[in-house]
């Protein structure tokens, strides 16, 4: 890894909201996949949730253009435990869903902890999901389609909480532990050794200020 790889990584480490993420909701289509995570990583944000009841998250996933591997994707069996599993981190969940008492976007507070909650292209958010989440949130539209493109819908939101969390300082200081830097950094910097250390079972080496290697790795 070159110093200027290293420092582009760590920038982009040193953004990471751990605060703000997204709950895909049995999303189909790849396409919608990709766009949120690509999202995702654009306005920092740190890992996304995903709930399919099948393996076939794994594949609309691999969509993503790359950044797939720079959001990290906890799948969940059901909403219940994807929503009970945020709940445990401090999250509070809001879907983007037109309800009656659904607020609109920006009269949000996203510098608190916060998920999104998006529901599948046909149907939307699930009766389920609406009886377990916190409150909704709706993007006021004035056409003749009265709702966006799920992951536009995502990317309208989520740039509000950017804006938000920018204005409050959130982004002007690093809010990862130094264990997950280094850990992340090693992973993306050197993939191919980090391949190998998980196969041996060995601890990753710890990774100096211009990207260097400084512990020798077990070799068998």
């Amino acid at each position: 890894m070159t110093p200027a790889r290293y420092a582009r990584l760590r920038t982009i480490l040193d953004h990471r909201q751990p605060d703000l993420t997204v709950l895909m909701d049995d999303l189909r289509k790849p396409h919608n996949v990709s766009a949120v995570i690509r999202t995702c990583d654009a306005v920092g944000v740190f890992e996304v949730h995903g709930v399919t009841p099948t393996e076939s998250f794994k594949a609309r996933r691999s969509s993503a253009g790359g950044t797939g591997r720079y959001v990290p994707i906890r799948l969940h069996a059901s909403t219940k435990e994807a929503v009970g599993a945020l709940r445990s981190q401090g999250f509070r969940i809001l879907a983007a869903h037109l309800t009656p008492n659904a607020r609109d976007f920006r009269a949000v507070d996203y510098t608190l902890p916060t998920a999104i909650l998006l529901g599948t292209e046909k149907d939307g958010v699930s009766a389920e999901a609406e009886s377990l989440v916190d409150g909704s949130v709706i993007i006021p539209v004035l056409g003749a389609v009265p709702s966006l493109n799920v992951s536009v819908a995502a990317a309208v939101i989520l740039y509000e909480a950017q804006r938000q969390r920018e204005a409050a300082g959130l982004y002007d200081m690093p809010r990862l532990d130094d264990a997950t830097c280094q850990r992340l950094l090693f992973e993306w910097g050197y993939k191919r050794l980090a391949d190998y250390c998980r196969r041996k079972q060995v601890p990753y080496p710890r990774i100096g200020a211009e990207g260097e290697i400084l512990d020798p790795i077990p070799r068998s």
